[in-house]
Parts: C-alpha cells; structure tokens; sequence
C-alpha cells in the first residue's frame, strides 16, 4: 500500500450509475406469464431481468 492511500476498510463503497427499471404495467403480465409458464406463482427477480433486458434490447434496435 502507498503511503497516502486508504485501506478498502476505509474506502467509501463506488458509486454506479443507476441502470433501474421499473417495468410497465404489460411487462409486469409478461413476467407473471413467464413465471406461470415455469410453474411459479410469482415471478422473480430472474423473471423481472429477462423483461427488463428484452425491453432493452427492443429499445437498442429502434
């Protein structure tokens, strides 16, 4: 470690970019039909990401 520096204890977490979400009433249905379809009741986080990521991908495309 270099004299000045901090140790990772004493380092503030990174800050990200926030990249949420939040999905529309129609990709909230889709998820819950993905989930039904894989024999869950609710959908998961999974569920959420796959929509989330497909709607991203359509929006990429136009």
């Amino acid at each position: 470690m270099t004299p000045g520096a901090k140790p990772p204890w004493k380092k503030s977490n990174p800050v990200r970019p926030s990249v949420r979400m939040r999905l529309t009433p129609e990709q909230v249905e889709e998820a819950k039909a993905r989930a039904a379809a894989a024999g869950r009741r609710y959908p998961n986080l999974v569920d959420n990401m796959a929509i989330a990521k497909k709607a991203r991908r359509a929006k990429q495309e136009r």
